[in-house]
């Protein structure tokens, strides 16, 4: 698998999610106990910023759109896919959703239940761990696309800034 984005030696491409989720027998079948299959349309909404985490959404399939309120301001943070995570910063922090997912086609995601998450990670350490060391590798992408949206919007400017030449 090749790395997204690279920052000196850091890689931050995605890891699969059989080695993100690995951890012993008896945690697996707490996970797969508790995992809901959910389908979505076109405009329906997922969950709503604020709102309490149900849990870890892995997209199965179909496309997403996380959209955030800050300071008054609306925010597009861009597409969900399939295989892709979704809100480890609230199943991993204080449990309440940071952005609205809304579906942007027919889809379905699996749900991993916030309280059978929360008791893996009693049952084993490493596994939040991991998850975090995710959550680190899906900031260094965010802040690498948008460093390179800023570049790119840089470039373009000067390039339309600069004089002809005859």
């Amino acid at each position: 698998m090749q790395s997204e984005t690279s920052f000196g030696r850091l890689d931050v491409a995605a890891r699969p999610l059989a080695q993100l989720l690995a951890c012993p027998p008896a945690t697996e079948n707490l996970l797969n106990a508790s995992a809901q299959c959910i389908e979505f349309q076109d405009g329906d909404v997922i969950f709503r910023q604020g709102g309490l985490c149900k849990g870890l959404y892995i997209v199965v399939s179909g496309d997403l759109l996380r959209k955030a309120e800050r300071l008054e301001t609306r925010l597009i943070l861009g597409p969900v896919r399939a295989g892709e995570l979704v809100e480890l910063a609230a199943v991993l922090g204080e449990g309440r959703h940071t952005y609205t997912l809304t579906g942007q086609s027919h889809g379905s995601l699996m749900l991993l239940a916030f309280e059978s998450l929360q008791q893996a990670f009693r049952a084993h350490p490493p596994l939040r761990m991991q998850l975090l060391e995710e959550l680190a590798r899906e900031v260094s992408r965010g802040y690498g696309a948008c460093c390179a949206a800023r570049l790119a919007g840089i470039r373009r400017r000067a390039i339309g800034s600069a004089p002809e030449q005859t």
